[in-house]
């Protein structure tokens, strides 16, 4: 099967929904035709990780990374004046979820980089929608009330 076809077939993806396909099922499709779009992404991933480390204050714990974007960093870092930390993380996810189409090129919007941004993008849409603000909110109040 074409990396065309899988990719035009594979449901849509909404940041604040829950995916319509589970990570294995992605996996079972696209099997491991997207890996050199994914080493690409651990360089700008570790770029983004940078600048968090950097907007919290630990700058000593930078990795090395091949590249500098300034426009990452200075989204990265507009997230941390947000004052609501759930809000502050919203926003975080909501960069790299952004950073994940940088995979994309134009010349190719359905090849294996468009297959490798579907799966950091479904990692992030799993990740949001097991969210639970009211367990959350329980579990601080048992937490706070000890």
């Amino acid at each position: 099967m074409s990396i065309d076809y899988i990719v035009a077939s594979l449901p849509a993806l909404s940041f604040d929904s829950p995916p319509g396909i589970s990570e294995e099922k992605f996996l079972e499709i696209a099997g491991g035709k997207f890996d050199k779009s994914l080493a690409k992404w651990q360089d700008l991933s570790t770029q983004l990780k940078n600048a968090v480390a950097l907007a919290r204050g630990g700058a000593k714990w930078a990795r090395v990374a091949k590249g500098c974007s300034v426009f990452w960093k200075s989204r990265i870092l507009a997230c941390f004046q947000e004052k609501d930390i759930a809000k502050r993380d919203e926003m975080l996810e909501r960069v790299f979820w952004d950073a994940a189409g940088e995979l994309i090129p134009p010349s190719s919007p359905l090849g294996e980089g468009a297959l490798a941004a579907y799966y950091i993008r479904l990692g992030i849409a799993t990740r949001r929608a097991a969210i639970n603000r009211d367990a959350g909110r329980d579990a601080f109040n048992k937490l706070t009330d000890a």
